[in-house]
């Protein structure tokens, strides 16, 4: 088969439901290196601060719904429904839901 499909309710969430959620596909997908992931964050809702260094991995965030706040070391790019973002792996990052509604993002990563 040249394809393979996932589903967000074929795993669980692995932050609270009461901040959001966050499910990992790229084991659904059977990707190789590229990682996917759907992050739903309720309003004043931090994600965690992070940078991915160690795996070399460069990460894009397109936010679907909703407005968040990138903070991308020292500076916080705001973004809007219809905008992405990508980051290099050594920069440290972490979302925070800036508006008043659930904000909805897809997130992937691959190593360079």
């Amino acid at each position: 088969m040249g394809y393979d499909t996932a589903s967000r309710s074929d795993v669980e969430s692995i932050i609270p439901e009461d901040a959001g959620g966050m499910w990992f596909l790229k084991e659904g997908l059977e990707t190789e290196e590229l990682g996917l992931s759907v992050l739903e964050l309720e309003s004043g809702v931090e994600g965690k601060e992070h940078d991915e260094t160690e795996t070399g991995q460069e990460e894009v965030y397109y936010v679907v719904e909703g407005s968040v706040e990138v903070s991308v070391g020292e500076e916080s790019v705001p973004l809007e429904g219809g905008d992405a973002i990508r980051l290099d792996p050594e920069e440290s990052r972490q979302i925070r839901n800036a508006g008043d509604k659930r904000a909805t993002l897809v997130l992937a990563g691959a190593p360079l």
